[in-house]
């Protein structure tokens, strides 16, 4: 209770971002007898109220007009012209499009008596925060210098694991894009890495919980859009800076005896730069970030009571020194007036070696009967080129746009295992090497209309993951036998898509459909003993999505949502190689894993007044064939207690949810934010069988569990271009398939100075000021249970200073 006190009264500012982009109304002047275009004519947009001219423009020689605006409500477009009557339109503007396109305006000449003339708004208004909320990273002070997986710890209803993965509402579901896009960096429709990705370059990050048709149907909890800063100004521009970091300053719980023991006191450094040249005719843009640590522990304590009365607990101190290169670059060359050319490529170079030497102590009797030390070295990293074209029909907003991608992927892995006991002393070595090819190539059309948008696409992907895995044996090998030395994975996708929106002054409409047809292989190696079929499948599978907005008043917006997605097991779930960290828990794929499936349900409601705002969503998901990893006893080894952690569908589930968003600027100089997200997370009961080493069934109990998460947030304008935020995060406990996760909580501190006349920029950041942000599961199996302790580092100081030109 005292903590959550505390929580209550921790201040920090997390501030949702509502872009006001330049909105762009366009139309073409005819003639209402001849249909001729009307050149030259006069077209201005006043106010709804006050009739204040805001802006103007001529009509060119084919009668087309663009006006262009920098805020958003009612207004009205005035045309008029010499021996023509003067023609008014009213029009709204909301918050999801930027462009309108009044169509065909008909002007008529004032000799000609039409009789009274009815004009009919075309209005066009959305419900902003309903379907996407935007968060700029420069306000995220209490996490800046690191990376985009501590950056989002912060944004409400996001969690983060022990694995870096993203959390939205409680699901790791999350597709994750790079600029609009999949990509080799964060994984296709599977997410990887963002624990390692600086946030230095990155603008903003999106979250959409109900995505449209046109994005892939991966990502039963929604879709996370990272957006890379890119200049709009002319000539040479861009920022370079620089964090060092410490990490791993407090222990939150003692090292089992080792000569080794955990890494503490981490250094990181972290440069960044970013280039960007623009002409009339050509962009030209580079970034890079780099990440250097040299002591990066991460402290996993498992403790294991059987029902035969023995007992273990072990430690796994992985000891890391990283370096990590992101190099992005690109550009954009206008071949005409409405023909642009771009051309993109990112590079992802990650190497690190690992040195772990895992006790196993016995409890009953305090001896260490067990001594585990290994090494590890692996490479990966992908390369990523992309090819787009966009042609811009004469309609602004009207454009066509042809892309084609290919990104090359590795790994390359050896571990080098040593394992002393009574019972045997073996050296044993692997060595994984996995190359990924990805091609896609992708149509997209968009055409704005009088009251809403059209959008429509079609896609292909082809990935291929062939793995090669060798084994040096010693004496005694721990490693099982059968494994074989070789997998073969393959998915390719066939997509199209059809969404068009509809705008009216009292409500909107979304509608959307995606069709998927999806083939999948997996090939394993004859000598493989577990698994004795080569696996392939392929399904068809329809993808709708509805949005139905009631605008009730200015300030106020009812949406109700629904949605059809998919989560397809990746190469690394499929993976029959086990990974050898721990040898008496193993982690290990399934190559018969299957896709799960999720309807979500959802009504939203948001708010608005002068100084703040309200955003509340209740939703329910109803979930087919989850996977998740299975914990179960290993009884292939006469000598050890081992326990497997085998990835397996496990029937059905359900999740039902109420999110609550609050934000609010309490003076000139203090702004109050605050997200809570409260679920109830339903694991229904499910008995399969498991394959792998050896066929046994496991059972999972249902469970229903609720469980919640609580940010507060306040953000301080003090003396000077200075700025401070402390951040407060509760994640109470929940269930998990066969067990439970204990509570989490993180106070982060964070300040910023700006410098030199706006132009530089010093940070401090303090995350996880207590060290009270690692993970406890407590898990229960057939004939064990087991505590899990996951102390990875989330206790960080940085010192930033970046300055832009």
């Amino acid at each position: 209770m005292r903590l959550f006190l505390s929580l209550l009264l921790c201040l920090a500012g997390l501030n949702v971002t509502f872009t006001q982009s330049e909105i762009t109304i366009s139309g073409r002047l005819i003639d209402a007898g001849t249909e001729e275009p009307v050149p030259y004519s006069t077209v201005v947009i006043r106010q709804d109220t006050t009739a204040d001219i805001l802006t103007g423009t001529i009509s060119d020689e084919e009668g087309r007009f663009v006006l262009r605006l920098n805020q958003r409500g009612k207004f009205v477009v005035q045309c008029s012209f010499i021996g023509y009557e003067s023609l008014t339109i009213p029009v709204l503007i909301g918050q999801m499009n930027d462009i309108y396109d009044l169509g065909k305006l008909a002007l008529a000449p004032e000799a000609t008596q039409l009789g009274e003339v009815t004009v009919t708004a075309r209005e066009a208004a959305v419900n902003a925060g309903l379907n996407q909320r935007s968060y700029r990273m420069e306000e995220q002070l209490a996490q800046s210098g690191g990376s985009v997986a501590e950056a989002m710890k912060a944004l409400p209803g996001v969690t983060i694991d022990q694995e870096g993965k993203v959390l939205l509402r409680g699901s790791d579901k999350v597709a994750v894009l790079i600029d609009g896009r999949p990509s080799g960096m964060t994984g296709f429709g599977n997410q990887k890495g963002l624990n390692n990705i600086p946030a230095a370059n990155i603008e903003r990050i999106e979250i959409i919980n109900n995505p449209s048709a046109k994005y892939d149907a991966a990502g039963m909890a929604g879709i996370i859009n990272i957006v890379y800063k890119k200049e709009q100004q002319s000539g040479l521009n861009g920022s370079v800076g620089f964090t060092y970091g410490l990490g791993e300053i407090t222990t939150r719980k003692k090292d089992l005896p080792t000569d080794l023991g955990r890494y503490s006191q981490n250094s990181k450094y972290i440069p960044s730069l970013s280039l960007n040249y623009r002409t009339p005719k050509t962009n030209t843009y580079f970034q890079s970030e780099v990440i250097r640590q040299h002591r990066l522990p991460n402290n996993e304590f498992t403790t294991r009571y059987y029902d035969d009365g023995a007992s273990t607990i072990s430690q796994v101190p992985e000891n890391r020194t990283q370096t990590h290169y992101i190099l992005k670059g690109g550009i954009d060359l206008e071949l005409s007036p409405r023909n642009v050319l771009r051309f993109s490529s990112i590079y992802d170079y990650e190497h690190h070696i690992d040195t772990a030497q895992v006790p196993y102590i016995n409890l009953n009797t305090g001896l260490r009967n067990r001594y585990w030390h290994w090494r590890e070295e692996e490479i990966t990293g992908y390369l990523n080129f992309r090819l787009d074209y966009q042609h811009d029909f004469k309609e602004p907003g009207h454009h066509f746009n042809l892309a084609a991608q290919y990104v090359r992927g590795w790994e390359d892995e050896s571990y080098f295992l040593n394992d002393s006991s009574a019972i045997r002393q073996a050296n044993d070595m692997t060595h994984i090497i996995a190359t990924e090819h990805t091609t896609s190539f992708t149509a997209d059309y968009v055409k704005p209309l009088r009251s809403g948008r059209l959008e429509a696409g079609t896609k292909l992907q082809i990935r291929t993951i062939p793995v090669t895995y060798d084994i040096i044996r010693g004496q005694q090998s721990v490693i099982y036998q059968g494994l074989g030395d070789w997998s073969d994975w393959g998915e390719n996708i066939y997509a199209a898509y059809l969404n068009y929106i509809l705008e009216k002054r009292t409500f909107d409409i979304e509608g959307g459909l995606r069709a998927e047809q999806t083939n999948v292989f997996y090939d394993i190696s004859p000598e493989n003993t577990f698994y004795p079929n080569n696996d392939a499948y392929d399904y068809f599978s329809l993808f709708p999505n509805i949005r139905f907005t009631f605008k009730l008043g200015d300030h106020h917006r009812l949406s109700l949502f629904y949605n059809r997605r998919v989560d397809r097991p990746g190469e690394p779930e499929l993976r029959i190689f086990p990974k050898y960290d721990d040898p008496e828990l193993l982690k290990v794929g399934n190559p018969y894993l299957r896709p799960q499936f999720t309807q979500t349900f959802e009504m939203a409601y948001k708010r608005i007044w002068e100084s703040g705002s309200i955003f509340l969503a209740t939703y329910h998901r109803i979930i087919d064939d989850p996977f998740t990893r299975v914990y179960s006893i290993d009884t292939s080894d006469p000598n050890y207690n081992i326990v497997n952690k085998i990835y397996q569908n496990v029937g059905s589930g359900s999740n039902t949810g109420f999110e609550a968003l609050l934000a609010q600027n309490i003076s000139s100089f203090w702004r109050l934010s605050a997200g809570l997200n409260w679920y109830n997370n339903v694991v229904d009961a499910y008995q399969g069988t498991l394959l792998f080493p050896t066929p046994r069934s496991f059972d999972i109990e249902k469970t229903a569990d609720q469980t919640w998460d609580l940010k507060i947030n306040n953000q301080f304008e003090v003396f000077d271009h200075t700025e401070i935020q402390l951040t407060g995060i509760y994640m109470a406990p929940k269930n998990i398939p066969q067990g439970r996760q204990l509570a989490r909580s993180s106070v982060d501190l964070g300040v910023k100075r700006d410098l030199w006349g706006k132009k530089g920029e010093l940070t401090l950041s303090f995350t996880d000021i207590f060290n009270g942000f690692g993970i406890r599961q407590e898990l229960e199996g057939d004939g064990f249970r087991a505590v899990y302790e996951n102390y990875f580092e989330t206790q960080i100081i940085r010192l930033g200073l970046k300055y832009s030109f």
